[in-house]
């Protein structure tokens, strides 16, 4: 009887210890990491991160100190392999479960990851990115893009781009949706004749109009303030106003000096239309889609026109090699046109130097 009552206490015993192994948190799993540094050669490393080994190297000494983690428990990530899951993301656009698989890091690592690295890069703007502020400065520009077509005294290309998010999932998520029916922001950019980003606006929903983003704008405000100097132009298309510092395309032409306008006018303005073009192509996640939360996909955007520029001047070129992308992602579509009142300023210019 004593035998049969033991047999049953170590059964009920043996039963609980197993419920309780089976309801203990389930230990964490540090998976070895792979370097990719050491794991790809130039020409791979390039094609997989959009930038050579020397340009990481140059990147890393920017931002090392705002990456790094200040403790190494629980195997903390480098700020190499931080920074390197980021550019694995801007260079795919890819979930980021898939970048984590990669690398082996879970995926709330990676989103944190990307959201600490972004905003690293994102604070190299005022270093990177800036309109020309002396006269000698100016001068440059301008010769640069009087090189294009003979379109005098231009500072900078302008226009806006869309920048493909997922939905918001929040009240204000409509606002988001352009008219093209899907989820964006609608980026500003401004370029010089060397395909430099000079001034960016990031944080406009995709609903709003090119004109209303510019209207509110610092750089408008400068310009209203002749901050840039006098006489000094932006060009733009017809999704904004004619105005004494921007010239817009004239609606229709009716004299050989306007036709003469309208052809510099076209050819002089393209250069932005490339800058979207290589931007996208370095960088696809801003043509297929950015999938983190609104505040990083902000950062998102401004630090990859901060790559953007860093690599011009690098003189990194873009990989040979790589995937194209589907043309619908790079469409740019244009703003629908205001009405245009005429500009004094235009019709001068026109007469002056078209005619």
């Amino acid at each position: 009887m004593s035998d049969s009552s033991e047999i049953r206490t170590s059964d009920s015993d043996d039963e609980f210890i197993m419920d309780m192994l089976y309801h203990l948190p389930r230990p964490r799993l540090f998976r070895g990491r792979s370097n990719p540094l050491e794991e790809f050669d130039e020409f791979d490393f390039k094609c997989r991160f959009r930038l050579s080994k020397e340009s990481f190297g140059v990147l890393m000494h920017l931002i090392v100190q705002d990456v790094k983690h200040e403790t190494k428990r629980n195997v903390a990530l480098s700020p190499e392999v931080q920074v390197l899951i980021t550019l694995r993301y801007y260079a795919t656009g890819t979930f980021q479960a898939v970048i984590g698989d990669h690398i082996r890091v879970n995926k709330s690592t990676v989103c944190r990851t990307i959201k600490r690295v972004s905003t690293a890069i994102a604070r190299l703007y005022p270093q990177f990115i800036n309109m020309p502020r002396t006269a000698h400065e100016r001068s440059i520009v301008q010769t640069g893009f009087y090189k294009t077509r003979n379109f005098p005294r231009v500072i900078g290309a302008i226009d806006c781009t869309h920048i493909r998010i997922q939905s918001p999932n929040s009240d204000i998520g409509e606002r988001f949706r352009n008219r093209k029916g899907y989820f964006s922001f609608n980026v500003q950019v401004i370029c010089n004749s060397n395909m430099e980003i000079m001034n960016i606006v990031s944080r406009w929903p995709g609903s709003v109009h090119d004109s209303t983003i510019f209207d509110n704008s610092l750089v408008r405000a400068k310009f209203e303030n002749h901050e840039y100097g006098n006489n000094v132009f932006l060009i733009g298309d017809g999704g904004y106003p004619c105005r004494n510092y921007l010239m817009t395309p004239l609606l229709n032409t009716s004299t050989q000096a306007e036709e003469n306008y309208q052809r510099a006018h076209i050819a002089t303005r393209n250069v932005i239309e490339r800058v979207f073009g290589v931007w996208k192509r370095r960088f696809p996640v801003l043509a297929v889609r950015i999938l983190t939360q609104l505040s990083t996909s902000m950062k998102t955007i401004v630090a990859t026109a901060v790559l953007y520029n860093m690599l011009l001047q690098q003189r990194d070129e873009m990989p040979h090699n790589e995937e194209p992308i589907r043309p619908e992602f790079l469409h740019e579509f244009n703003a629908n046109p205001i009405r245009q009142t005429g500009n004094l300023v235009r019709s001068q210019l026109i007469n002056s130097v078209f005619s």
